[in-house]
This record gives C-alpha cells, structure tokens and sequence, in this order.
C-alpha cells in the first residue's frame, strides 16, 4: 500500500487547524477554566483583587450539600420527563398525519414549524403573556367553562405552564425527524400486511413501532440534551418563580453565578448540570458502535 508523503500529511494537518483552533479557543478552554474555577475560592473580590485561593473539592461538597441544589435536580427531571414524553407522543402523532397525502399539507407543516425557529426568548414572552391571568388569551378561551387560572404565578400549575410552553417549542422538531423516519419504511411492507388482513393498529404496532426505533431514540436523545439545559424560556416566563416552583437546574446555576457572585460553587454546579447530558451522550455514541459491529463480530 502506497504511504502518504509528508508533504500530504502536512497538508492535512493545516487543513484541520482552524477546526483545532476553533475547538481550543471555543470549547477546551471555556470547559478548562471552568474546571479550575471550580476548585478554587472564587467571589467577586477574590475575581476582581486576583487573590483566588485554592480549596480543592469544597465548592463540589458545598453545592450537594445545599438542598436547593437537589431540589433544583428534581424540577429539572420532571420538566425534562413531561416535555420529552408530551413532545415525542404529540409529534409522533403529527408526523403520521403529515405522512399521509391531503390538500394544504405542505402549508400546514411549515407553518408548524414556525414555532421550532423562533428564538425561545420570544415564545416565552409570547407564552407569558398568553397564560396571563387577566389579558391571557387562554383564559379569555377557558374562562367560559370556569377553568380560568393564574397558570404561572399559582406554584401548583407554574411547572405545567413552562412545561406547555417547551411542548409548543419542541413538537416541531420531533415531527420533522420522524416525518423523515416514516418515510424510510417501505410501502410495500403495508400493502403485504394488509393483504394479508392486519387491521391499521396491527401494521403500526408490527411494522411501524419497530422500524422507527432507531429514529425515536436518537429524537428523545436530543430531546434531552436540549431540555435538561433549558434556562433562558424558564427564565422569561417565571424567572424560577414562584416560591421557586419552577427553578430549574440552569437558573440555579445562573443564581449562585450572578446573583450571589460564588464563582466558585456556580462553576462546580455547572459542572455536575454536564453529568445526566455527558452519560448519556456516552451511552449514545457506544450504543451506535454497537451497531456498526457487523453481526457475530465477524470482521
């Protein structure tokens, strides 16, 4: 086999430095600072008079110690779970329903996905003003049938706002790439199961619900990476509120940061937010490896 020259293997190596500058000035060196901030001393005047000190893992024990911290993990959990489950489940729907031909569907799917591209700083001031108690559109909808609430400032329902509105905020997305999925199955598979008499919830139960694995779980993996980390939509619509019904794990990590100035302990935080999105990625990437073995190990 014939080997590269060095001047080849030059080439490519300055080929991929701007992609290794980039990484380094971008990523590495963020994550890095970060790490040594973490196990230093570090508030405001330490920051500003240069004189951080060193404490090892205390800012790492301060914060698993705090019970805010793991009340913040709880309410992190429950929105990530209710909003993966309502917008694969509400996506997937939409995506079987786009699937299939009738008048205005392009038109309806792009407007759908009007709700994907907006920044999330706008759908939370457009949800915020919507479930407003006395000028929210959907209490002007629900107050004939005495349903009418003060979603977000009622501590009881301000987790089911938010969470309704990254619903909103997310369908799009599950619907696009599961739309792309159910149009990788082959026709052919349906036509035979019905011939040969399978009723629609045989041939969706058989045919489509284990073809589309693949695709559902790379959607709800996203899913995760996205919501778990969801600050600034949380953030416009209850700033954590009330009574810190709806603090999530980031506004948590935004309060020690720049509300009470513990650099330190926000970096520590910041670092255990990394945990649930690193182990998963982690199952992810050897999950796909898995894969791409071919079957029996043969080589």
């Amino acid at each position: 086999m014939r080997q590269p020259s060095a001047r080849r293997t030059r080439t490519g190596y300055l080929f991929c430095l701007p992609g290794l500058v980039f990484l380094a000035l971008f990523l590495a060196y963020p994550l890095l600072y970060n790490v040594w901030t973490s196990v230093h001393d570090v508030d405001l005047g330490q920051l500003l008079g240069g004189a951080e000190r060193f404490n090892g893992l205390d800012n790492y024990r301060s914060v698993t110690d705090d019970p805010a911290f793991w009340h913040s993990v709880r309410l992190s959990l429950v929105f990530t779970l209710a909003s993966l489950l309502l917008q694969f489940t509400i996506g997937f729907a939409l995506a079987l329903l786009f699937a299939r031909p009738f008048p205005l569907n392009g038109l309806l799917r792009s407007l759908l996905l009007v709700a994907w591209l907006l920044p999330p700083v706008v759908s939370g001031t457009l949800f915020r003003w919507m479930l407003d108690a006395e000028s929210g559109a959907y209490n002007a909808l629900l107050e004939p049938f005495g349903l009418s609430h003060d979603w977000l400032t009622d501590p009881s329902t301000s987790m089911a706002g938010v969470v309704f509105a990254n619903v909103w905020v997310g369908v799009p997305f599950n619907m696009l790439l599961l739309l792309v999925g159910l149009h990788t199955i082959d026709p052919v598979l349906h036509e035979a199961a019905e011939i040969d008499g399978a009723s629609a919830w045989q041939r969706f139960r058989h045919i489509t619900l284990p073809l589309m694995r693949p695709v559902s779980v790379t959607v709800l993996l996203l899913g995760l990476l996205y919501t778990f980390k969801v600050f600034d939509l949380v953030f416009v619509m209850t700033g954590g509120g009330p009574v810190d019904a709806t603090r999530v794990l980031s506004l948590y990590v935004y309060e020690v940061f720049f509300t009470f100035f513990r650099f330190g302990r926000g970096a520590a935080a910041g670092l255990l937010l990394l945990v649930v999105p690193l182990l998963v990625g982690v199952w992810y990437v050897r999950r796909l490896r898995r894969e791409e073995e071919p079957a029996g190990g043969a080589v």
